[in-house]
């Protein structure tokens, strides 16, 4: 990736967005939000050394003392840490504070092993609401909007997360979850939601349930999205606008960090902006793991400055993506990360050629006669790794079309991503649908 277009940092957007929910905090001036930054990153190296066993060892075998930070520059002098490190250490062999002390456990599903467990205080569960509020503040959600929440509940923190984040805000929660997606339809309808929040692959399965109940969900009182939990791209974001008559903003998060909120679009849906009060971030050459110059592409780092029970120093995100410090017409200071183009686990290279799942997504989305729901089928030919693409027809797509159709794929992944796919043609609702993350990729590569 080049270097950051004039479009892309959002200049010339669209004047307004200017509705703060911490207007001192989200318009501080940069050398003010450094100063916090660095006295906040000095405290949370404190609590990790002298909370934490990890950190302390790896600090000590780099040589350096919570005191020996003294500029925000000196953040790249401590170790990184990884997802693996909260698993070597299951359950809470990285926490700071005792398991009793604690307000909340979360956890991942552990499909790979054991889980990742995190876990909040008090305080990083009224941190965590804080900066949800905020994130829909942002996003143009308002006191006495109804959220219908379909981010799915339990361990998984996008529910509650967004849960705490709207009553913090004074919004009326619907609390769904995910499924039974038909009677989310009604109560979308019925109780004229304002706002979704969702997974984007959920949000298109609510959408395409109402369509077959003929049920327009343009027309109801939807007005903003708030979606998240898995890359999705820019063309998804136009169809989930166009199917639902809603505005479609992006956040980000993970529980490593924290949870939903990390990072957020304003108004303006001209990147996340990263709550830099709260976390510091940084983007490294995930091969060499040294800092690229602000506006170039590369994995994102993040050091938490504010989190109590589950200190992380410059823990490694996988997901890959740019950040600018440009100004944004909504007001706000706090830098920009622009959309995650996917993870470093998520890559494939296909013949030579580096290809994430959202760049297929940006060919595919809106193409003519082509549904938005689609897989990615990777397969080992000799030596060679070779990828199918599975797609849907859209309803009334008559069966002679599917070779046009298919031949068509082909053409515009070739020319525009630059590698060979094969295509399989499906009929509408052969692709499996999600409640959650969608899975992009089935993988029948032989392991090991």
């Amino acid at each position: 990736m080049g270097a950051i277009t004039t479009a892309e940092v959002g200049i010339g957007a669209k004047e307004g967005a200017r509705h703060y929910l911490h207007r001192a905090q989200e318009t501080l001036s940069r050398e003010r939000l450094a100063a916090l930054q660095l006295s906040r990153l000095r405290a949370t190296v404190r609590n990790a050394y002298d909370h934490v066993p990890l950190h302390r060892a790896r600090l000590d075998a780099a040589g350096i003392e919570p005191n020996d930070i003294w500029a925000l520059a000196d953040v790249q002098r401590l170790p990184f840490t990884v997802k693996t490190d909260l698993r070597d250490h299951y359950p809470f062999g990285m926490f700071a504070r005792p398991c009793a002390d604690l307000a909340r456990l979360h956890a991942s599903s552990g499909t790979t092993g054991k889980p990742t467990v995190v876990g909040y205080t008090r305080h990083d569960i009224d941190t965590w609401a804080d900066l949800m509020a905020r994130s829909l503040a942002a996003a143009g959600v308002r006191h006495g909007d109804v959220v219908h929440n379909a981010y799915g509940y339990g361990l998984f923190t996008g529910g509650l997360g967004a849960h705490y984040g709207a009553e913090r805000l004074g919004a009326v929660v619907v609390p769904v979850s995910g499924g039974s997606t038909e009677r989310q339809v009604a109560l979308i309808v019925d109780f004229r939601a304002r706002v979704l929040c969702a997974t984007p692959s959920y949000a298109l399965a609510i959408a395409e349930v109402a369509e077959k109940q003929g049920i327009d969900l343009t027309k109801s009182a939807l007005d903003v999205g708030l979606f998240g939990a898995e890359p999705w791209s820019d063309a998804m974001r136009r169809e989930i606008e166009a199917r639902l008559g809603l505005k479609a903003v992006d956040i980000y998060g993970l529980s490593e960090i924290m949870g939903p909120g990390v990072a957020c679009e304003c108004e303006c849906q001209a990147g996340l902006h990263g709550w830099e009060d709260h976390f510091l971030f940084e983007v490294i050459d995930p091969e060499t793991g040294k800092p690229v110059p602000e506006g170039e592409a590369g994995e994102l780092v993040i050091t938490t400055l504010t989190k109590e029970a589950l200190p992380m120093l410059r823990y490694r995100t996988r997901d890959i993506t740019r950040i600018t410090t440009a100004p944004c017409d909504c007001g706000r200071t706090h830098l920009r990360i622009l959309r995650i183009a996917g993870r470093n686990d998520d890559m494939l290279i296909i013949r030579g050629v580096n290809v994430y799942p959202s760049q297929i997504e940006e060919v595919l989305v809106g193409r003519p006669n082509i549904a938005p729901h689609y897989q990615l089928v990777v397969e080992r030919r000799g030596n060679l790794d070779h990828v199918s693409i599975e797609v849907e027809v859209r309803p009334g797509v008559p069966a002679d079309a599917f070779t046009a159709v298919a031949r068509d794929v082909v053409y515009h992944i070739k020319s525009m991503v630059g590698i060979t796919t094969g295509v399989l043609v499906k009929n509408p609702g052969d692709i499996p649908r999600s409640q959650g993350k969608a899975v992009r990729v089935r993988d029948l590569r032989p392991k090991g």
